[in-house]
């Protein structure tokens, strides 16, 4: 329901938001949430907030959750068209002996990148890792030196990466908020790309393989990204839910069981689309409102945001929240584009009113001088205050 009040000289509308809102509050704040994980974090990609995290600073072991970094450098290989899905890396009798999670690649074959990456990918494999390593740097250590090179250019301030696979050793490590920041640019980076790690199935050497990552099977939007477990590390995963247009990802580590894994990581992300939800306001530049506008070669001016609100709050707040706009009526011309001619006032229950400019969305000039006069006649004897 739209009402309107008139207060002298402004005009000021008041309605109800009927979308879904966006909050920067951690939703630690709006729920009371425990788990058993060691280090946990959720990450809304659409406000660019953690919405809620448990010793996301803590060193750990990331295990074959280091393989993401893996997958950026070959996806920023393709990117710049120094590799091609088609090329080829032959497999090593070092790559052919590693142990641990493996893809069932053949010692001395030629493989496609594109096989390596949906080995590593989908299956997990160590040996595919390694193939991956060798053909870009030329043996495991060079690659790893990549790695770090990139995780410092990424931003992730506490990862140090010993090998391409993740396995183990003293100096590997890294954060789940460091992850986080992988995580978010291997999505906004590479795309395309991306949709890799949504594959469900892999078939090699007639050998079917299924994606190790739990969410793909059992929760709505799934569409990555990587499982890992070490003894060290205990059974973690990063794991990214895209529905309509909020993408949330979570990293979770040091849980004692896949059992656990599967389930907790579920647990928290249906928390999350339960008891939170993204406003987001005034993204496809529609009219807001039209103001008169004074001696202006047009009776009046459409107006809009200018840009666009994006909040996270609890669905509660949903239809509580309204939106005020107010500006000066009528508007003087001329007009320009962009131009501020007042201000939206965005009230959520409990939390402070946002402001955002309210501008006009065209140009509009000013009146000719006679015509001018002729209006500003018009207007003293009648009233009107737009001219014809």
């Amino acid at each position: 329901m739209l009402n309107i009040y008139k207060i002298p000289s402004i005009l000021i509308f008041t309605f109800l938001v009927l979308y879904f809102l966006h909050i920067k509050e951690s939703f630690s704040k709006i729920l009371d949430v425990k788990t058993p994980a060691k280090q946990v974090i959720i990450y809304d990609h659409e406000v660019g907030e953690v919405l809620f995290e448990k010793n996301a600073d803590q060193l750990m072991k990331p295990a074959s959750m280091a393989k993401v970094m893996t997958s950026y450098i070959v996806f920023d290989r393709i990117k710049d068209k120094s590799l091609d899905m088609l090329d080829t890396f032959i497999v090593s009798d070092k790559a052919w002996r590693m142990g641990g999670s493996r893809s069932f690649l053949e010692l001395n074959s030629n493989v496609t990148i594109k096989d390596l990456l949906l080995g590593l990918i989908v299956k997990s494999g160590n040996e595919a890792a390694v193939v991956l390593a060798e053909g870009i740097s030329g043996d495991e250590e060079a690659f790893a030196r990549e790695m770090n090179r990139y995780a410092k250019t990424l931003g992730m301030k506490d990862t140090y990466f010993t090998n391409s696979t993740g396995w183990p050793h003293p100096d590997l490590q890294t954060t789940s908020r460091d992850l986080v920041v992988l995580t978010k640019r291997i999505i906004e980076d590479f795309p395309e790309l991306y949709k890799l790690f949504e594959e469900k199935i892999f078939t090699y050497n007639k050998i079917k393989q299924s994606n190790r990552n739990p969410l793909l099977y059992t929760m709505n939007g799934a569409d990555g990204l990587k499982t890992g477990h070490t003894n060290e590390s205990g059974y973690g995963l990063i794991g990214s839910v895209k529905r309509n247009d909020r993408r949330v990802t979570l990293v979770i580590n040091g849980l004692n069981s896949k059992k656990k894994r599967r389930f907790e990581s579920k647990r928290l992300l249906n928390i999350v689309f339960r008891e939170t939800a993204l406003l987001s306001l005034f993204s496809s530049q529609k009219s807001l409102a039209e103001a008169n506008v004074w001696l202006g070669t047009k009776p009046s001016a459409k107006l809009v945001a200018s840009k666009p609100f994006k909040k996270i709050i609890s669905p509660f707040e949903l239809n509580k929240t309204k939106i005020k706009l107010e500006w000066m009526d009528p508007i003087s011309a001329p007009i320009t584009k962009g131009s501020v001619v007042g201000k939206i006032y965005i009230n959520i229950p409990g939390e402070k009113t946002f402001q955002e400019d309210l501008i006009s969305s065209e140009t509009i000039g000013e009146m000719s001088s006679l015509i001018r006069v002729k209006s500003i006649l018009k207007f003293l004897l009648y009233g009107d205050i737009v001219a014809n």
